[in-house]
Formats: C-alpha cells, structure tokens, sequence
C-alpha cells in the first residue's frame, strides 16, 4: 500500500504535516489546490498547515503552495557526489558558448567545476575565478591565462569571498560568465543562501557582456532565502533536464532563456 493510500479523508493535522513534508521531499514543492483535494479539506485549512510548518522553518511558502526550504548548502566535497552526469552535460552546453580570446568569469561550485573541465581543450581564454579547483584545474591547460580573485577562503565553498573578491571583479572586462546558484525557485528565478553570495552574482551578471546561470535538476522548486539582483539581465539558465513547466514558463517571463543540456 502506498504512502498516500494509508491516509484518512480528513486526516488529522499532525498526520498531514507529515505527509505535506513526505511530498516536498519527493516533488520538491506542492500546491494548496492539490493539498486540499488529497485531505478533503478547504484551502484555508490547508494555508494554515503550510504557515504552521513555515514558522518551524521546515519549507518555505510560494505562491499557490509550499517549497522546500534550504537555509545552508552543503559543503562542495558532499555536492560533487550529486548527478555528477547532469552536471557534465550543462558544462558540455556552456563551454560551447565559449570563443576563443574571450574573458571568461567562472563561479565556484560544482556545476561551475564542470564547465571547467569543459574547456580544457579551448584555447588563448583569460579565466577569472575565485574557486580554487577551477584555478588549479585551467592553470595547467595550454593557452589559457588564470587570474585567481582574492579574498578569505570559505573552506565549505573552496573559493574567495568577501570585499576583495568583489573589488578584483570590477578590474576585469568579462565577455562572458556562468555562475552557480542555490535553487531554481518556483517562481523562476534563481536563488542564493547567503548575502554576500547573492551580491556577488548580481554585481557579476551587470559586469559581463553575457551571464549565464548553470543549475542541475537537484535545485529544481526549492527555496533559499536570498534574491540575486539583476536576474532578469541574464543571457540564459542552463539546466540538465526541464523543469515543471510552471517554473519554465515563469523563467520565460522573467527574460533568461532557459537552455536544457542533451
């Protein structure tokens, strides 16, 4: 019998919550519509269940539902297990957008790392990065300049960080960048954990001729708290698989082509 099965008509609040957060965890995010006509209860019911979970922090709320949550990120040497596959494939579809004398800035993460080993085989290309496996990965390939951004290292992230990194930025003219991300909210638009981060990538996005973010499917309908400024003016999202298409079309709006890797 499956999860959903066992469940009562009008099933009571602490056995809804925890079927709510069972199906976040699957699909990612869930709709009040949806919520209701599974419990047989009303909407509002269902509303006050989801503000209930939210002021615990358990998921965050959208329009028309709930998302997951995810306050921190895990540290890189624990996502770079993660569709390591999916994660090629984006790196394969950005490095095509390289040309060779360009500027390329290359965001830390792991998604970021595999567009790195992307570009290997590319050539007279100046690399701006403050990831310390993308400097130490494009050092040693033929034909390529590597400017390390510096700042305090974020031991969690293996990169620079901070007023010095955002200050070494703004020397460089940047033909074109990719950067990671935290979530690929419901509502279309990417998202980071931290301010620091989020400025960055905003500061990055009104710096380069072209941004691009690049983002596996394991971000797809989550929420993390912070907002990048000047989303809209990226050039594109990369993504590995299609998101649901509410997310596409929201994506649509907001201006960014959303690019999906074979």
């Amino acid at each position: 019998m499956s999860p959903d099965s066992s469940l009562p008509a009008r099933a009571l609040a602490p056995r809804r919550h925890e079927e709510i957060l069972r199906r976040l965890g699957v699909q990612g995010s869930v709709s009040v519509a949806e919520l209701a006509g599974f419990f047989d209860v009303s909407r509002e019911t269902i509303r006050r269940d989801l503000k209930l979970l939210s002021d615990k922090g358990q998921l965050g709320i959208v329009h028309g539902g709930a998302a997951r949550f995810e306050p921190s990120e895990p540290a890189m040497s624990l996502r770079s297990q993660e569709n390591a596959r999916g994660k090629a494939a984006i790196g394969r579809v950005a490095a095509g957008l390289i040309r060779n004398g360009m500027v390329v800035f290359l965001d830390s993460g792991t998604t970021t790392l595999a567009v790195a080993q992307a570009m290997t085989d590319l050539r007279d290309l100046t690399i701006c990065t403050a990831s310390l496996p993308i400097a130490l990965l494009l050092c040693h390939a033929p034909g390529m300049r590597v400017h390390m951004l510096g700042g305090e290292i974020d031991p969690g992230e293996e990169a620079a960080s901070g007023i010095d990194m955002l200050e070494a930025m703004s020397r460089f003219r940047v033909d074109i960048a990719f950067l990671g991300g935290g979530a690929l909210s419901p509502d279309g638009e990417v998202t980071d954990f931290t301010r620091a981060g989020a400025e960055q990538r905003g500061r990055m996005i009104a710096l380069a001729a072209k941004t691009y973010f690049v983002l596996d499917s394991s971000k797809f309908a989550k929420l993390t708290p912070l907002r990048i400024p000047n989303f809209e003016r990226a050039a594109g999202v990369i993504v590995d698989a299609k998101p649901q298409a509410d997310i596409a079309e929201a994506i649509a709006r907001k201006g960014p082509e959303l690019m999906v890797a074979s």
